[in-house]
């Protein structure tokens, strides 16, 4: 999208800015101002029968204004909410000059502008709780026209609802649209809880490098850089995970980290190149402890949130309270698709992809065609949350063997709707075993699998020098803030989701770069 050149509205809000200077008027004062009080708290901590908000400070933005001679009305708007501000030009210029009032609030001042009030809480003859300004300070002015929304004969016009110019200008988007403020402080409510879940238990939360030499710890193309000093490339981490074990190596009981990965890869509701993801490892389980672990989890997530666990997500009523049921990928396969690929080699798999109209290709070993059938059978009855346990070793490179079947592991990824929300292990700690393990990750990128993993010959090191029997989990929480939400695209609960670079037209400053 191409910005133009200023529009009249923007012109005139240039010229206001100006005859606020001319004025002698700071438009963009720098000394700090004394806020003492938000809008909600006057809401809550009004007594109408004993006034006791008589001195109070609060600042925001003018959202709406009324102007009605000697006497008007505006809107302010803070992070707690709105609160409609009386004024009256005697008592905001009780001296012979009412300039302030009749030019600065009158004329100059618009609709988006930052200002300060000081003054008292009152109930209006109307019956409205509002504040009565004794002084009014211009903090910061405006000079684009904010999208606000009007309502004529029960239509809305000039709603910000285009999702381009919402994640483009995610500011203008929480201004005017104040429920995506509030589904961002759900986010962090959902952070903060998790983390108070794992230090209730005495896990230690930690920072492992972004940049990596090896692209490691789970199946996906990287983004490549170069590091000038060192003549080296390196990799925008896919995850953590190979250093969280390191750790784990190096005595820590427990670990866990929020950490930013980035996959280049494709883009839809569900996925963006950049995403957060929480990881845990905890030494001495295995993953039918760690299915419990996630149970509690999400569930206490999920009450902290809506006080229930019991939650309406995409028109379906899905139960967060533990337990989840359990069951086995190939299970799943059999029951949904009707085939049981149990043992089945490669030409098998692939007769069987063609069988039920799976689509493939031809560098997809067994571990790829079987979970191809899953995704195109399986994934879709997965509504309420459900462990998928026990994948193919071919598509888990990181994951103990299970204990009872050679030919799988013991992992498991946690579905709910119909998507993939967790990833588990009991996870691998035979050096010997993960070095063959890379080595056939090696194979599938020679035949053309580009999200195979690399070799990683410091990790194995790190595991020859023994690691505790160890469960991690991963856990996508970008994915995870869109179900306790119901939100429908990841792009909803990112501040500031990867989009095309958008072709900006410079506006012709000459007339107030120097003012």
């Amino acid at each position: 999208m191409e910005l133009t050149e200023l529009n009249e509205q923007e012109i005139i809000r240039r010229e206001s800015l100006t005859a606020m200077r001319e004025l002698g008027i700071d438009p963009y004062p720098a000394e700090q101002y004394p806020v003492n009080i938000t809008t909600q708290e006057i809401k809550e901590r009004y007594n109408p029968t004993e006034p006791n908000l008589a001195d109070i400070t609060i600042a925001g933005r003018i959202m709406t204004r009324r102007v009605m001679g000697a006497a008007s009305f505006m809107e302010l708007q803070d992070e707690t909410g709105r609160i409609q501000v009386y004024l009256k030009r005697d008592d905001i210029c009780p001296d012979e000059d009412k300039t302030l009032y009749n030019t600065v609030f009158k004329k100059l001042l618009d609709i988006g502008d930052i200002v300060g009030i000081k003054g008292y809480a009152f109930i209006t003859n109307a019956g409205e709780l509002s504040v009565h300004a004794r002084e009014i300070k211009v903090l910061s002015k405006s000079l684009r026209v904010l999208p606000i929304v009007k309502e004529k004969e029960g239509q809305k016009y000039d709603a910000f609802t285009d999702p381009e110019q919402r994640y483009r200008m995610r500011y203008v988007d929480m201004i005017v649209n104040p429920s995506v403020r509030e589904l961002f402080i759900k986010r962090t409510k959902i952070m903060n809880t998790m983390r108070e879940f794992f230090n209730q238990y005495g896990y230690l939360e930690v920072e492992t490098p972004i940049l990596q030499p090896i692209p490691g710890g789970a199946t996906a193309r990287p983004f490549i850089t170069h590091h000038n000093a060192l003549d080296i490339p390196l990799y925008l981490r896919i995850a953590n995970e190979l250093y969280l074990k390191r750790l784990i190596v190096g005595g820590f009981n427990g670990v866990y980290e929020f950490s930013k990965d980035f996959r280049n890869e494709g883009m839809d509701r569900t996925h963006n190149p950049e995403f957060t993801v929480l990881e845990i490892y905890v030494a001495y389980k295995d993953y039918f402890w760690m299915m419990e672990f996630v149970e509690k989890m999400i569930e206490k997530v999920a009450i902290a949130l809506h006080n229930k666990t019991n939650l309406i997500l995409a028109d379906k009523e899905i139960e967060f309270k533990a337990p989840y049921r359990r069951l086995p990928m190939l299970d799943a396969i059999k029951e949904y698709a009707g085939v049981d690929v149990a043992g089945m080699d490669e030409e098998g798999l692939r007769e069987a992809c063609k069988k039920l109209n799976v689509p493939v290709n031809n560098t997809m070993g067994v571990g790829k065609l079987i979970d191809a059938i899953f995704g195109e059978y399986c994934e879709k009855h997965l509504i309420q949350p459900t462990f998928i346990t026990d994948y193919p070793v071919e598509t888990s490179p990181l994951t103990k063997r299970h204990r009872t079947n050679p030919a799988l592991t013991e992992r498991f990824e946690l579905f709910v709707n119909g998507k993939e929300l967790a990833n588990a292990y009991s996870e691998l700690n035979d050096p010997i075993d993960q070095l063959e393990r890379f080595r056939d990750q090696v194979k599938l990128k020679d035949k053309g699998d580009d999200e195979a993993m690399f070799i990683d010959m410091d990790f194995i090191r790190a595991l020859e020098y023994g690691m505790p029997p160890t469960s991690g989990m991963g856990i996508g929480i970008d994915r995870l803030t869109m179900f306790l939400t119901d939100t429908n695209s990841i792009q909803d609960v990112l501040f500031f989701p990867q989009m095309r670079p958008e072709k900006i037209v410079k506006p012709d400053t000459e007339n107030t770069q120097n003012q």
